[in-house]
């Protein structure tokens, strides 16, 4: 029923983790293979270890979260030596994600995997708006494009970029050119929406402590926006470009929307933080519910066939 086919692969589920959630340490990636999702992506890599920004850098509201974590992780080589003794043992293939701080320091990172022995998806972040003084790359236009220019240069394996929120239909249709020109496999889209504030009135103060708490906004606050941005790159980009889609998945419901809009994979962060690995279960349990009440007996069925009212 839940059966989704991304490039060649078949994923039992379309559901797995966002990068930062659930994805530090090996054992909180054990703890992804041991649960309802199709498949899981590692956290964001940098060459070295990082400890990410000073805490409190996460804070949960009702409608969704604030945070400006600052790509903590334990390096390159810690995730890499997981990836190796993972397929030693498992024929689903992972997802890789690489976010560095610096463009050069990406490039040779994935030079690094190119060389490796992973066989799996690699997510190129382009959009991490959380680390102090450096701007998210993919609204730079330009930037982006030549980025992408060099790496695929030498990069043979599947790859994909995680996108920040774009808001403007004349953005849409500029990224969209841009990545068109490219041998992409995925686009996961969206990122936090960045610099948002959320304030505790009691103390009358920010809630984080980075940036003097400006961070990433996540959870149902950003749903609509999600919602646009998948469906403005399904039906932008080339069809071998397949999206996953990230907000605001909070239940089947907002699962049902994202692939609606065309989303292949979906990713859940600030709900897998707040619920735990259980929630791909609760959120497939419900999908299930909505898909027999519509007569739909699988996901393609209904994938990327919203639509729109007519005159």
């Amino acid at each position: 029923m839940f059966e989704v086919t991304f490039q060649n692969y078949t994923f039992q589920s379309p559901l797995m983790n966002a990068s930062g959630v659930h994805c530090m340490t090996s054992e909180e990636l054990n703890g992804l293979i041991d649960s309802r999702a199709g498949t899981f992506i590692t956290k964001s890599v940098t060459r070295q270890k990082r400890q990410g920004n000073p805490e409190p850098r996460y804070y949960e509201t009702t409608l969704g979260s604030i945070n400006s974590m600052g790509l903590p992780n334990l390096g390159f080589d810690y995730y890499l030596d997981y990836v190796n003794e993972y397929q030693k043992n498992f024929s689903t293939p992972m997802f890789f994600s690489v976010a560095s701080m610096s463009m050069q320091e990406n490039i040779e990172t994935l030079k690094k995997l190119e060389d490796s022995d992973f066989h799996g998806f690699t997510e190129l972040n382009l959009s991490c708006p959380n680390v102090a003084g450096k701007p998210q790359v993919a609204y730079d236009f330009a930037l982006t494009e030549q980025i992408l220019t060099e790496i695929f240069s030498f990069y043979t394996k599947p790859l994909g970029v995680k996108l920040p929120p774009y808001f403007d239909i004349a953005h849409f249709d500029q990224i969209a050119t841009i990545l068109n020109k490219f041998p992409l496999t995925f686009v996961n889209s969206i990122n936090s929406v960045g610099n948002g504030l959320i304030i505790d009135p009691d103390k009358e103060q920010v809630v984080i402590k980075p940036k003097e708490g400006f961070g990433g906004i996540g959870g149902e606050y950003i749903k609509p926006t999600a919602l646009a941005n998948v469906r403005a790159f399904y039906t932008r980009l080339n069809p071998s470009i397949q999206i996953i889609g990230t907000g605001g998945i909070v239940s089947g419901q907002d699962a049902f929307e994202h692939l609606l809009c065309g989303a292949s994979m979906l990713q859940i962060g600030t709900q897998l933080y707040k619920e735990g690995t259980s929630v791909f279960a609760r959120i497939l349990d419900e999908l299930a519910v909505i898909m027999d009440t519509k007569g739909y007996s699988n996901i393609q069925q209904f994938q990327g066939k919203l639509k729109t009212i007519e005159e």
